[in-house]
């Protein structure tokens, strides 16, 4: 069997740091981005052995923000990772895209590198929100965006929201997903995300400061099984604790990620999965421009077997249809239910779990808590 890998690209540049974003990225250094690209090229180049030997999956092109950056740099490393890998096994190529820094020469170049699915982050209909958390954009610039994707033919495109904003009601995230639901045609994907206050960021600081209200555990939960219910009424499969797709548009490179599939990462701050090694590069900009290869990438963690079972479980149960008893055991021989059945008892108990002829998955309460089931695979 050919050993299949997906690709990660950060672009770590944007145009303003959003009040909740604590991702590696940096406002305000466009002039860099030539040179950026540059190392990025060669840093493909330094993996291209491993590159020749798979089968490309999928690639990710995320940040900061992507459109941000001149899109003939886009196009370059797209075409390196072609150029590099043997067997254009690609089926999915994503890039993140933000409205407000979109062009329709931008589209253009995307569609003519093969680019095939774009991830557009709104995170809400109501502009006062989008003020509020720090959003460049206004709901009539995502509008455009969308329009000018689908006239130039992109037949799949995610749309990110948030709930639990500052201030946001269920009437807030009723209005949300009527207009959504309603564009011509329907998002063939919808992410859905719940803010999480991340230190040093300025969210933090607001409330800290209790310049606002953010919503209550419970309304939360409301909101969120609000989204729920509508996606799936609409036709929406519910696929992962944060992601509904229409029928075969779930995200094959974040599914693969959740079935602990490996994937190389390229940039600043990007990530990497292979041969049971977890590692990163320097999340310094600088230091990835200056230093050589072997100085700006960091091992995170060598897995043994066992803990690369737990982890399995861990982000098996991130979906919705959970962890596959046959494909535990097609991977490592034996049954979790056996191995894992201290936990998964206790968790089935506390009414977290379920197990039926060939899954463990999260039970409604479950996907409510599931921090407390993932935290048992530790």
């Amino acid at each position: 069997m050919e050993r299949e890998l997906g690709i990660y690209v950060h672009i770590p540049f944007c145009i303003k740091k959003c009040a909740y974003c604590d991702f590696i990225s940096y406002p305000n250094k466009l002039e860099m981005q030539k040179m950026y690209v540059d190392k990025l090229l060669e840093e493909m180049d330094n993996s291209k052995k491993i590159i020749g030997k798979c089968n490309i999956t999928s690639i990710y092109i995320g940040g900061g923000t992507p459109s941000a950056i001149d899109s003939e740099l886009i196009k370059k490393i797209v075409f390196k990772i072609k150029e590099l890998e043997r067997n254009s096994f690609v089926q999915e190529v994503t890039i993140e895209v933000n409205p407000g820094t979109v062009t329709q020469q931008k589209l253009n170049d995307y569609i003519e590198a093969g680019i095939n699915r774009l991830s557009i982050g709104l995170q809400s209909t109501n502009d006062n929100l989008l003020r509020l958390i720090g959003r460049i954009h206004t709901y009539q610039e995502f509008l455009k965006t969308y329009e000018m994707a689908v006239n130039t033919g992109f037949k799949n495109i995610n749309v990110d929201l948030m709930i639990g904003l500052p201030n946001q009601t269920i009437g807030d995230i009723k209005e949300n997903i009527d207009k959504i639901t309603s564009l011509n045609p329907m998002p063939q994907h919808i992410s859905v995300y719940s803010l999480i206050v991340e230190p040093n960021t300025l969210m933090e600081k607001w409330v800290n400061e209790e310049k606002f209200d953010l919503p209550l555990d419970e309304e939360e939960r409301n909101q969120y099984a609000y989204v729920k219910n509508i996606l799936e009424q609409k036709g929406y499969k519910h696929y992962e604790i944060s992601n509904f797709s229409l029928p075969g548009k779930q995200a094959i490179h974040n599914t693969n990620c959740w079935e602990q599939k490996e994937y190389l990462g390229f940039g600043a701050a990007a990530h990497s999965y292979f041969d049971m090694k977890r590692f990163s590069n320097t999340d310094s900009l600088h230091k990835y421009l200056s230093e050589s290869f072997e100085k700006i990438r960091i091992i995170d963690e060598v897995q043994n077997i066992e803990e690369q079972e737990k982890e399995f479980m861990m982000l098996g149960l991130r979906k919705i249809d959970g962890v596959g008893i046959d494909a535990f055991k097609n991977k490592f021989g034996k049954n979790p239910i056996f191995l894992f059945r201290k936990e998964i008892q206790k968790l089935v108990e506390q009414g977290l779990l379920e197990v039926d002829l060939n899954q463990i998955r999260l039970t409604r309460k479950g996907l409510d808590l599931a921090n407390i089931v993932w935290e048992e695979f530790v």
